[in-house]
Protein backbone atom coordinates (compact mmCIF):
# COMPACT_ATOMS: atom_id res chain seq x y z
CA UNK A 1 0.00 0.00 0.00
CA UNK A 2 1.56 3.26 -1.22
CA UNK A 3 0.79 6.12 1.18
CA UNK A 4 1.15 9.82 0.43
CA UNK A 5 0.61 12.59 2.96
CA UNK A 6 0.04 15.95 1.33
CA UNK A 7 0.15 19.57 2.41
CA UNK A 8 3.18 19.37 4.71
CA UNK A 9 4.46 22.76 5.86
CA UNK A 10 6.96 22.24 8.67
CA UNK A 11 9.95 20.13 9.64
CA UNK A 12 7.76 18.54 12.34
CA UNK A 13 5.28 17.48 9.64
CA UNK A 14 8.03 15.94 7.54
CA UNK A 15 9.62 14.10 10.46
CA UNK A 16 6.26 12.68 11.56
CA UNK A 17 5.43 11.45 8.07
CA UNK A 18 8.83 9.83 7.55
CA UNK A 19 8.73 8.24 11.01
CA UNK A 20 5.27 6.81 10.29
CA UNK A 21 6.55 5.10 7.14
CA UNK A 22 4.89 7.02 4.31
CA UNK A 23 6.03 6.57 0.72
CA UNK A 24 5.52 10.14 -0.48
CA UNK A 25 5.11 13.64 0.93
CA UNK A 26 3.42 16.48 -0.91
CA UNK A 27 4.14 20.21 -0.81
CA UNK A 28 1.51 22.66 -2.05
CA UNK A 29 3.07 25.06 -4.56
CA UNK A 30 -0.28 26.48 -5.58
CA UNK A 31 -3.04 28.55 -3.97
CA UNK A 32 -3.89 26.78 -0.70
CA UNK A 33 -4.00 27.28 3.05
CA UNK A 34 -1.13 24.77 3.03
CA UNK A 35 0.95 26.61 0.45
CA UNK A 36 4.75 26.80 0.77
CA UNK A 37 7.25 28.68 -1.36
CA UNK A 38 9.74 26.84 -3.59
CA UNK A 39 12.48 27.85 -1.14
CA UNK A 40 10.55 26.40 1.79
CA UNK A 41 9.81 23.25 -0.20
CA UNK A 42 13.52 22.90 -0.97
CA UNK A 43 14.38 23.12 2.73
CA UNK A 44 11.74 20.58 3.69
CA UNK A 45 12.59 18.20 0.85
CA UNK A 46 16.20 18.14 2.05
CA UNK A 47 14.91 16.55 5.27
CA UNK A 48 13.24 13.67 3.40
CA UNK A 49 15.21 10.41 2.91
CA UNK A 50 15.74 9.18 -0.67
CA UNK A 51 13.22 6.34 -0.44
CA UNK A 52 10.36 8.81 0.20
CA UNK A 53 9.08 10.63 -2.89
CA UNK A 54 8.93 14.44 -2.66
CA UNK A 55 5.97 15.82 -4.63
CA UNK A 56 5.18 19.35 -5.73
CA UNK A 57 1.44 19.92 -6.13
CA UNK A 58 0.17 22.41 -8.74
CA UNK A 59 -3.27 23.51 -9.89
CA UNK A 60 -3.56 25.62 -13.02
CA UNK A 61 -0.03 27.04 -13.16
CA UNK A 62 1.66 27.44 -16.56
CA UNK A 63 4.25 24.85 -17.51
CA UNK A 64 7.14 27.31 -17.24
CA UNK A 65 6.15 28.20 -13.67
CA UNK A 66 5.92 24.52 -12.73
CA UNK A 67 9.31 23.79 -14.25
CA UNK A 68 10.95 26.66 -12.37
CA UNK A 69 9.34 25.69 -9.05
CA UNK A 70 10.33 22.04 -9.34
CA UNK A 71 13.89 22.90 -10.27
CA UNK A 72 14.23 25.43 -7.45
CA UNK A 73 12.72 23.11 -4.86
CA UNK A 74 14.62 20.02 -6.03
CA UNK A 75 11.52 17.85 -6.00
CA UNK A 76 11.29 14.39 -7.54
CA UNK A 77 7.63 14.37 -8.56
CA UNK A 78 5.02 16.73 -10.00
CA UNK A 79 1.31 16.41 -9.23
CA UNK A 80 -1.09 18.29 -11.52
CA UNK A 81 -4.44 18.85 -9.85
CA UNK A 82 -6.18 21.33 -12.12
CA UNK A 83 -7.45 19.36 -15.09
CA UNK A 84 -4.33 20.10 -17.12
CA UNK A 85 -4.25 18.70 -20.67
CA UNK A 86 -2.02 15.92 -21.94
CA UNK A 87 0.32 18.54 -23.38
CA UNK A 88 1.35 19.57 -19.87
CA UNK A 89 2.56 16.07 -19.10
CA UNK A 90 4.43 15.88 -22.38
CA UNK A 91 6.08 19.25 -21.69
CA UNK A 92 7.26 18.13 -18.24
CA UNK A 93 8.53 14.66 -19.17
CA UNK A 94 12.07 15.86 -19.82
CA UNK A 95 12.39 16.94 -16.16
CA UNK A 96 12.86 13.24 -15.36
CA UNK A 97 10.46 13.38 -12.42
CA UNK A 98 7.51 11.17 -11.49
CA UNK A 99 4.32 12.64 -12.97
CA UNK A 100 1.07 12.35 -11.02
CA UNK A 101 -2.34 13.24 -12.44
CA UNK A 102 -5.16 14.03 -10.03
CA UNK A 103 -8.76 13.95 -11.17
CA UNK A 104 -12.26 13.20 -9.90
CA UNK A 105 -15.34 11.28 -10.99
CA UNK A 106 -16.67 14.34 -12.80
CA UNK A 107 -18.35 13.50 -16.09
CA UNK A 108 -15.93 13.05 -18.95
CA UNK A 109 -12.80 12.51 -16.85
CA UNK A 110 -10.45 9.74 -17.99
CA UNK A 111 -9.90 7.41 -15.03
CA UNK A 112 -7.38 5.05 -16.61
CA UNK A 113 -3.94 5.36 -14.99
CA UNK A 114 -1.30 6.40 -17.51
CA UNK A 115 -3.67 7.69 -20.18
CA UNK A 116 -2.13 11.18 -20.04
CA UNK A 117 1.40 9.82 -19.81
CA UNK A 118 1.41 10.10 -16.04
CA UNK A 119 3.17 7.59 -13.78
CA UNK A 120 0.48 7.63 -11.07
CA UNK A 121 -3.18 8.64 -10.90
CA UNK A 122 -5.09 10.11 -7.95
CA UNK A 123 -8.87 9.96 -7.84
CA UNK A 124 -9.96 12.72 -5.49
CA UNK A 125 -13.05 14.46 -4.21
CA UNK A 126 -14.67 16.99 -6.57
CA UNK A 127 -13.54 19.55 -3.93
CA UNK A 128 -9.86 18.64 -3.48
CA UNK A 129 -8.29 19.57 -0.16
CA UNK A 130 -11.66 20.16 1.49
CA UNK A 131 -11.66 16.97 3.53
CA UNK A 132 -15.23 16.33 2.38
CA UNK A 133 -16.43 12.77 2.03
CA UNK A 134 -17.58 11.66 -1.41
CA UNK A 135 -19.23 8.57 -2.81
CA UNK A 136 -16.30 6.16 -3.16
CA UNK A 137 -18.69 3.27 -3.77
CA UNK A 138 -19.32 4.49 -7.31
CA UNK A 139 -15.77 3.39 -8.15
CA UNK A 140 -16.88 -0.23 -7.75
CA UNK A 141 -18.55 0.04 -11.15
CA UNK A 142 -15.34 1.47 -12.70
CA UNK A 143 -12.70 -1.23 -12.09
CA UNK A 144 -9.20 0.21 -12.19
CA UNK A 145 -5.79 -1.39 -12.43
CA UNK A 146 -2.30 -0.01 -12.05
CA UNK A 147 -0.84 2.73 -9.91
CA UNK A 148 -3.84 4.70 -8.69
CA UNK A 149 -4.47 6.33 -5.33
CA UNK A 150 -7.71 7.08 -3.56
CA UNK A 151 -8.03 10.53 -1.97
CA UNK A 152 -10.67 12.85 -0.58
CA UNK A 153 -12.15 12.63 2.90
CA UNK A 154 -9.87 9.81 4.07
CA UNK A 155 -8.98 9.62 7.75
CA UNK A 156 -7.63 7.08 10.27
CA UNK A 157 -11.25 6.16 10.99
CA UNK A 158 -12.35 5.27 7.47
CA UNK A 159 -9.27 4.39 5.41
CA UNK A 160 -9.33 0.69 6.38
CA UNK A 161 -12.88 0.32 5.04
CA UNK A 162 -12.06 2.30 1.90
CA UNK A 163 -9.05 0.12 1.12
CA UNK A 164 -11.04 -3.05 1.74
CA UNK A 165 -13.86 -1.89 -0.52
CA UNK A 166 -11.85 -0.55 -3.47
CA UNK A 167 -8.38 -2.15 -3.31
CA UNK A 168 -6.51 0.94 -4.48
CA UNK A 169 -2.78 0.74 -5.14
CA UNK A 170 -2.34 3.64 -2.73
CA UNK A 171 -4.04 6.32 -0.65
CA UNK A 172 -3.47 10.06 -0.29
CA UNK A 173 -4.43 12.15 2.75
CA UNK A 174 -4.21 15.76 3.89
CA UNK A 175 -7.17 17.13 5.89
CA UNK A 176 -7.79 13.78 7.55
CA UNK A 177 -4.56 14.01 9.56
CA UNK A 178 -5.02 17.61 10.71
CA UNK A 179 -6.19 19.00 14.07
CA UNK A 180 -7.36 22.15 12.30
CA UNK A 181 -7.21 23.29 8.71
CA UNK A 182 -3.60 23.26 7.52
CA UNK A 183 -2.12 21.97 10.79
CA UNK A 184 -0.92 18.37 10.75
CA UNK A 185 -1.01 16.11 13.83
CA UNK A 186 1.83 13.51 14.11
CA UNK A 187 -0.37 11.08 16.02
CA UNK A 188 -3.02 11.13 13.31
CA UNK A 189 -0.41 10.58 10.59
CA UNK A 190 0.87 7.49 12.41
CA UNK A 191 -2.68 6.22 12.98
CA UNK A 192 -3.54 6.73 9.32
CA UNK A 193 -0.55 4.73 8.10
CA UNK A 194 -1.31 1.89 10.51
CA UNK A 195 -4.98 1.81 9.49
CA UNK A 196 -4.22 1.95 5.76
CA UNK A 197 -1.94 -1.07 6.05
CA UNK A 198 -4.05 -2.99 8.57
CA UNK A 199 -5.04 -5.57 5.95
CA UNK A 200 -1.42 -6.69 5.72
CA UNK A 201 -0.46 -4.58 2.71
CA UNK A 202 2.94 -3.08 3.47
CA UNK A 203 4.84 -0.29 1.80
CA UNK A 204 6.07 -0.90 -1.77
CA UNK A 205 9.51 -0.21 -0.32
CA UNK A 206 9.26 -2.83 2.42
CA UNK A 207 10.60 -5.69 0.40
Amino acid sequence: MFIKVCGLRTSTDVAAAVRAGVDAVGFMLTESVRRVTPTEACRLAAEVPPHVLTVGVFRGEPVDVIRECVTTAGLRAVQLHGGEPREHYEALRDLDVTLIRATSLAEGQDLQPGSYGEDMLIIDSPQPGSGNLWNWSSLRTKPLAGRWMLAGGLSPGNVTAAVAALSPWGVDVSSGVEVRRGVKEPRLIAEFVTAARSNGSGSPHSG
